[in-house]
């Protein structure tokens, strides 16, 4: 009951896409764990619609600003529209991977910053776009490009790669036990026809794991779906090199939270964390993950794999 109550507080901060309310996942704990105050500078590497970044605008609002970052640009259309409607804000928007944030702060004229966000994955725009080949509810084009002015999309992958390297990423960045018998089926059926839908590859993978794995809550395709995702838009060196540039913008107090969707995320967000500490330069805010409740799971599926990690600088 108390985590309905504080969304209700927070209806002013959902994005509503379509017909849809997008509730910004972990919202409460990340406001607490970054503790907006007026007059702070805040970063959102991942905005998104905008659910965070305007709870975060709204507190830091007036003589706060927020630089928005984001791949997609019908993101940054919608954080528009969200940020625009806190009276007094002052934010800026720039499209573009996060890694390019030192960039886009000077362009903005930010030297430093008091509290930094990622919430990783993919956005619910972009999971409920039929058009962009994230999901396999539809049946569209193999796409997956967060930056959708990019070249490289997932259908060129699926139909370039050797079967060893298909293996590879399936198994390295889906953790996909039957990797090598889905790229050897692959290989196979593109000598026939390419794979261009996301039907295609599903229908692959279906006929490629044993019907007893199969049944499993987790649909079959998942994993090579998240693999092929991560590889096309560089997920993993993006979050590296972002979190390794931080440092020097970040003066003494300042807060970083990560949200992430998967063990290979986190992973690199645990030890990234453990070794700031290790240097004596920042603290832990939290000591586990902090994992959704099943209130907010219920009035928000997205979030179940969802945990966030933060950190304070102290030196």
């Amino acid at each position: 009951m108390i985590f309905v109550a504080v969304m209700r507080f927070f209806l002013g901060d959902m994005t509503v896409v379509g017909d849809k309310a997008h509730i910004p996942v972990l919202l409460g704990e990340v406001l607490g764990l970054l503790s907006p105050k007026r007059g702070e500078v805040a970063l959102d590497c991942t905005v998104g619609a905008g659910g965070h970044s305007r709870a975060i605008l709204e507190r830091i609002t007036p003589g706060g600003r927020l630089i928005g970052i984001d791949y997609d640009s019908r993101a940054l259309e919608l954080a528009d529209v969200a940020l625009g409607g806190v009276e007094g804000a002052m934010y800026s928007l720039f499209q573009g991977p996060y890694s390019r944030f030192k960039k886009f702060l000077g362009d903005a004229g930010v030297d430093s910053v008091d509290m930094v966000l990622f919430d990783l994955g993919l956005s619910s725009i972009q999971l409920d776009d039929p058009l962009r080949g994230f999901s396999f509810r539809f049946d569209s084009y193999l796409d997956m490009r967060m930056d959708t002015e990019g070249t490289f999309t997932a259908a060129d992958l699926i139909n370039s790669l050797p079967e060893d390297e298909l293996a590879m990423v399936f198994f390295r960045y889906g953790e996909e036990r039957f990797a090598r018998r889905i790229a050897r089926r692959i290989v196979e059926q593109r000598k026939l026809r390419p794979i261009e839908t996301t039907t295609d590859l599903v229908d692959i993978v279906m006929a490629s794991v044993p019907h007893s794995k199969s049944s499993s809550r987790l649909h079959p395709a998942t994993r090579v779906f998240q693999a092929i995702r991560i590889v096309v838009n560089h997920e993993l060196i993006e979050l590296e090199e972002a979190l390794n540039q931080l440092y020097e913008f970040l003066p003494k107090g300042a807060r970083v939270a990560v949200i992430s969707f998967h063990s290979l995320e986190d992973r690199i967000v645990k030890q990234t964390f453990r070794a700031w500490v290790a240097s004596g330069n920042y603290m832990l805010l939290t000591k586990r993950p902090i994992r959704p409740t099943p209130e907010e799971i219920e009035l928000n599926p997205r979030a179940r794999s969802a945990k966030l990690r933060a950190v304070m600088k102290i030196g």
